[in-house]
């Protein structure tokens, strides 16, 4: 049996490495597990990231990180707050997709994690209760992996998405990291070279649909619910037509939240707002083109939607500003293959005099002349220089929004927008850029990172104890993060910098559990959403 001062320095949630005092090893055991100097936290981070520095690739410094993450989560958690900037590339998006990439050579640890096989939908709930070991767990972060960031299916490899988020929750908002469980649910893969891999870890098997699957996500709610009542259940990178039909499912049922149809909604639209407060113009004149109309399009076309009805239009008058482009081009109402998502949302042939012509980007912009387009479609450079000169011939202040993810899918580069517009263009990307110099005006480009907008969503509802997470609490987000960007500077950002992350985080979970109270989906007792998303606000301290 392993000796209790042991069990306390391999327990990442209660050691604390060199920091123990004399008093503390005593007490638990260590007397002569550890060096003799006794180390603050200060010390211990600031040699941590002397070591971070040396390392010359971004993939050996993630390396770095997950070790102190997986040995100390309070020191991990006090260096990212430190340097929460240049972490945050490095311990999710891009970096983290070379780590998914290469899970299965680079395995060490499951990094408390629960890994849930297709194959025993019986041991569900077993598994559950082993991998929170008595935890009192409050957030859920769960992946099937099928559809990750731009790099597609990655089966259980992906769990490190669902690492990585709840570092950013705990990072950003507070979130307590003992109150978190990541969740892998291995349904196989269709990836071909993760099938022929003999270093695979997950199931060797085409990945598993239909009824069987649904029925599996059905018994892992149902396990959620019995395990861990107060929680809140996050789903992250499922597939194109799973993760709709399970947010339907069951977002007026429980409190769960999904990142990839709201979570882009939301800051998309958040930056939207934030073009508004810029130009000065109203969001009832804008003209929207959703570049890729998956997931994240048509999550971010129909939060945009109901901002609009919110601000006085009619379900009808609303629809009339919307125009969807996928790979066949414009999407009409009679388009083979359309989902239940985007139907909603498409056009009339009659529309148009020419209305076979419009299959490309280019072809749907001189048609239409969107004063807004937002790209999720992964084809790195469609927002080319003819596509944006002919956008910018017809508007002010073009809002461009390249969100695709990692760089290399980018619909376009920031520099090369404000080059082709002038300089007028408002522009959000889908992952860092450094300030740009254009016409001896410094611009900064806002990044429409996920990142900005779900930490204080899940931590609000969550301090809130709220019954679920509709869309006025997610609407009430998106506002939170206006008006933290000075709207009248030159180049100024349509979002604000990562580098206040933990400062808006706090003011959107005031906003979405005060929301909560408003409308009455607040726990017993909960009237002050300040004070309620205060007192759980976990501070990484020894």
């Amino acid at each position: 049996m392993m000796r209790k001062g042991m069990q306390v320095l391999n327990d990442p949630f209660k050691n604390k490495g060199t920091a123990f005092t004399m008093e503390e090893r005593k007490k638990y055991g260590l007397l002569g597990l550890l060096p003799s100097c006794v180390r603050t936290i200060e010390e211990q981070a600031t040699e941590t990231y002397n070591l971070y520095q040396s390392k010359d690739s971004q993939i050996e410094k993630r390396h770095l990180l997950m070790e102190v993450f997986n040995n100390n989560r309070t020191l991990f958690f006090y260096l990212m707050k430190q340097h929460i900037t240049e972490f945050m590339p490095i311990v999710y998006d891009p970096v983290i997709a070379e780590a998914i990439e290469k899970y299965n050579e680079r395995y060490i640890k499951p990094q408390d994690a629960a890994y849930l096989s297709i194959e025993h939908p019986e041991l569900i709930k077993e598994e559950l209760t082993d991998a929170a070991d008595g935890r009192d767990i409050r957030l859920i972060v769960v992946t099937d992996a099928e559809g990750i960031l731009g790099i597609g299916d990655w089966g259980v490899n992906g769990v490190d998405i669902s690492v990585g988020k709840l570092m950013v929750y705990t990072a950003a908002a507070g979130i307590n990291p003992s109150q978190v469980l990541p969740v892998s649910i291995d349904a196989g893969t269709n990836n071909e070279k993760l099938l022929k891999d003999p270093n695979y870890l997950g199931n060797r098997i085409k990945r598993v649909e239909g009824e069987e699957y649904f029925d599996f996500i059905d018994r892992f709610v149902d396990a959620v619910e019995e395990s861990f009542p107060k929680s809140l259940l996050h789903f992250e990178d499922f597939g194109r037509g799973t993760a709709a039909r399970i947010l339907d499912k069951y977002q007026d049922k429980i409190l769960t939240f999904n990142d990839d149809i709201q979570g882009t909604g939301i800051i998309a639209l958040a930056g939207v707002l934030g073009a508004m407060n810029i130009s000065k113009e109203k969001l009832t004149d804008q003209t929207f083109l959703t570049f890729g109309a998956g997931t994240a399009g048509m999550g971010i076309a129909k939060m945009l939607y109901d901002e609009l009805i919110r601000q006085g239009l009619t379900p009808a008058e609303a629809k009339q500003h919307f125009y969807l482009v996928d790979k066949q081009g414009l999407l009409f109402d009679d388009t083979p293959g359309l989902t239940p998502k985007q139907k909603p949302f498409t056009r009339q042939r009659s529309e148009f005099s020419n209305a076979e012509e419009l299959t490309n980007l280019l072809a749907v912009v001189k048609a239409i002349h969107p004063t807004v387009m937002i790209g999720t479609s992964t084809q790195p450079g469609s927002f080319n220089e003819a596509v944006v000169k002919e956008m910018a011939a017809y508007t002010p202040r073009p809002v461009i929004f390249p969100l695709s993810n990692p760089t290399k899918l980018a619909e376009a580069k920031a520099a090369d927008l404000l080059k082709w517009t002038d300089g007028k263009a408002l522009i959000a990307t889908g992952i860092p850029v450094k300030d740009l110099d254009y016409n001896g005006v410094r611009y900064q480009i806002g990044q429409a990172n996920n990142a900005l907008i779900y930490p204080g969503v899940g931590f609000g509802a969550l301090s809130a104890e709220a019954k679920v997470l509709n869309d006025d609490m997610l609407a009430a987000a998106a506002h939170a993060l206006s008006g933290i960007v000075d709207p009248n500077k030159p180049g100024a950002a349509v979002l604000p910098p990562v580098s206040k992350l933990t400062e808006f985080s706090k003011r959107v979970a005031e906003k979405v559990a005060q929301s909560a109270i408003d409308q009455g989906l607040a726990g017993k007792g909960i009237t002050d959403a300040r004070s309620a998303v205060e007192k759980n606000i976990w501070l990484p301290k020894y």
